[in-house]
C-alpha cells in the first residue's frame, strides 16, 4: 500500500495565499499600520517610492479575515487547476498584471479611495477558467454564461449599491482573466 504525502501542487497560488495570510497576521499585529504602509493602493504622493510598490501589493492585504477567506476560497478552488493546466509561470503573470492595472486604475480613477484584496485576480481566475476547453474558432458557452453571471452581478452592483467592494476591480480582472485565457488557448501559442 502506498504511502500518502502531502505536496505542494501548487506554489504561485499556495505561496500567495500564504503571503496574503502573514500580511493579514502582521496587519493584526500592526492594527492596520502594515497594510496602509504597504498592502493598499491609494493617491500618495508620485515621489514617494512606496507608490509604486503598493500598485502591486495591494492585493495581498485584506480588511479582515472574512475578506481573505472570501478571496482564499476561489483562489484555492481554481487556482490550483489553473497552475497545473497553464503552469506557474502564467499564473502568476496574471496576478502582477492584474495587481498593477487594478492599482493604477484605482491610483487615477478614485482619489479618496484606498484598494486592497485579491478579488480583482479571483476575477481573473473566474473568467480564466472558462477558457479551459477553449478551441479556435468557438467561443465556449460557459465564458458567454460565467461573463453575463461574474461580470453582470458587478456592473449591477457597482451601479446600484453603495459598498465598500471594488466592482470595478472585478471586472478589470474579469477582462484581463478572459484577455490572457484566450491568448493562452489560441491553437497558435502551443
Amino acid at each position: 500500500m502506498r504511502r500518502l504525502r502531502i505536496t505542494f501542487n501548487s506554489p504561485v497560488v499556495l505561496g500567495f495565499m500564504l503571503l496574503s495570510f502573514g500580511v493579514l497576521e502582521l496587519s493584526a499585529f500592526t492594527n492596520g499600520m502594515t497594510d496602509q504602509l504597504l498592502f493598499m493602493t491609494y493617491r500618495s504622493p508620485l515621489t514617494d517610492p512606496l507608490t509604486y510598490i503598493r500598485f502591486f501589493t495591494h492585493v495581498l492585504g485584506h480588511s479582515g479575515w472574512e475578506h481573505y477567506i472570501s478571496n482564499a476560497s476561489y483562489l484555492l478552488l481554481l487556482g490550483p487547476l489553473l497552475e497545473e493546466k497553464y503552469g506557474s509561470k502564467p499564473i502568476l503573470q496574471i496576478i502582477i498584471i492584474t495587481a498593477l492595472v487594478t492599482g493604477l486604475v484605482n491610483y487615477v480613477l478614485f482619489v479618496n479611495v484606498a484598494l486592497c484584496g485579491a478579488s480583482g485576480v479571483v476575477f481573473a481566475f473566474i473568467l480564466l477558467t472558462s477558457f479551459t476547453n477553449f478551441r479556435q474558432g468557438d467561443i465556449p458557452l460557459t465564458f458567454i454564461l460565467v461573463t453575463v453571471v461574474f461580470l453582470g452581478q458587478q456592473i449591477h452592483d457597482g451601479l446600484f449599491l453603495q459598498d465598500d467592494i471594488s466592482n470595478l476591480s472585478h471586472i478589470i480582472g474579469g477582462v484581463i482573466g478572459a484577455i490572457i485565457g484566450y491568448n493562452l488557448n489560441r491553437d497558435d501559442y502551443y
